[in-house]
């Protein structure tokens, strides 16, 4: 990567979590997408559709394919509509298991029991143990890289992955973000106020002096940050739809779809995404909000829980879905801290003017007297950003490198 890149990526995986100038595959989305198509058959056509997609995915010789369950509603979904589709294959059923975080396999066993396949637990004690080659293969210094454990595992079995990636994107999932948007969204805010608000209900991805922790070589702004979201707010969509516009053009494109990809290439095995193929994505976005967001009861995905109630006892569902989720704050306790503490002491982006000193080491004896998970995600941040700067910078380590505490 050119040295004049690096302020560009790093402002933006450092404070959104994605880098808004990677090139992706997938065309942006546009307001436009989100005129509404009227479509009463709508839970029939989605559920039609999803099959469809796993029908011309699956190859007519495969005999075993792999899912990655996390027990949520659209893993479930999937996994219980590929085995309608195909009552014989073998499936696989691939979660993950953090150390030291909720537990949500008790669960994924049962519904793989459910529908009779078998399941394998991949146990995480270090979570950034294999950080190094997780970035090395995707070449973007991201710390949350847990689909490389899922991938990786799914190979020993099939050469096929089916996962139910999208479902909160298209279909409202982010609740809790929505809630608080909407009760602070007022009708007379500026496109500018929006995404300030919009940042405000990602209070995970950034810190209130994210300003200070960049170093001389990158000219921080918070109205660059807001330029990159404004576009989704300037537009005669309602609120909502503002949001999934901002969502859709967000981590998915620029985060999600690109690392999980090079994963899935760099093992060689097929992804299938029946939520995101694009016959469903055309017509998801075109759905009226409101069938896929309650926002009285705050409750989304709306469509896929009255599929997946055909076919699933809603005891085997989650009842608030983390996902493949680590707990950071342990995380941090258990490695996290020691391996910061080793990699930042010398930090090389310290050094060469990307991070500021002051604020490492100021933060770094703040979370010693006092464990704050927004600092934590930020500090995790920064190894992987150390990390893959040591890699393709400096050239001190290699993707065979082990981070052990």
């Amino acid at each position: 990567m050119d040295e004049k890149e690096i302020p560009s990526m790093i402002k933006g995986i450092l404070t959104l979590r994605y880098n808004p100038s990677l090139k992706s595959n997938w065309k942006k989305f546009m307001p436009n997408d989100f005129t509404l198509h009227e479509n009463s058959e709508y839970i029939s056509y989605i559920e039609k559709t999803i099959v469809e997609s796993i029908k011309n995915g699956i190859k007519p010789d495969e005999k075993r394919v792999a899912v990655a369950l996390s027990g949520g509603i659209d893993s479930t979904l999937v996994l219980g509509l590929l085995r309608k589709t195909f009552p014989q294959i073998n499936i696989d059923a691939i979660s993950v298991k953090f150390a030291d975080s909720i537990d949500e396999t008790t669960i994924a066993t049962n519904t793989a029991k459910h529908f009779d396949a078998e399941h394998h637990i991949v146990s995480i004690e270090n979570f950034l143990e294999e950080l190094p080659k997780a970035i090395g293969i995707f070449k973007m210094p991201f710390w949350d890289t847990h689909w490389y454990h899922v991938v990786k595992t799914a190979k020993k079995f099939s050469n096929t992955l089916v996962s139910g990636d999208g479902g909160d994107e298209l279909f409202g999932g982010y609740t809790f973000r929505y809630e608080k948007f909407l009760s602070k969204f007022d009708s007379s805010m500026t496109s500018k106020d929006k995404a300030h608000l919009y940042l405000e209900c990602h209070e995970r991805d950034w810190v209130s002096d994210q300003k200070d922790l960049f170093g001389s070589k990158v000219d921080f702004s918070w109205d660059e940050i807001y330029k990159i979201l404004m576009p989704y707010f300037e537009n005669q969509l309602s609120p909502i739809d503002q949001i999934f516009l901002a969502d859709l053009n967000g981590k998915l494109l620029f985060n999600w779809i690109p690392m999980n990809t090079s994963f899935f290439d760099y093992f060689g095995v097929q992804s299938l995404t029946p939520l995101l193929s694009e016959k469903l994505v055309l017509f998801a976005t075109h759905l009226d909000n409101k069938i896929k967001y309650n926002q009285k009861s705050n409750s989304g995905k709306i469509p896929l829980r009255q599929i997946l109630n055909r076919h699933v006892d809603t005891r085997l569902i989650t009842p608030k879905k983390q996902g493949f989720s680590v707990n950071t704050v342990n995380l941090w306790k258990s490695h996290g801290k020691k391996l910061c503490e080793y990699y930042l002491d010398e930090a090389r982006i310290v050094k060469d003017g990307w991070i500021n000193k002051e604020w490492v080491n100021t933060h770094y004896k703040k979370l010693n007297e006092k464990t704050d998970i927004r600092y934590v995600n930020k500090f995790l941040g920064l190894l992987a950003f150390e990390i893959w700067y040591r890699m393709f910078i400096t050239k001190e380590i290699d993707e065979n490198t082990i981070l052990s505490t």
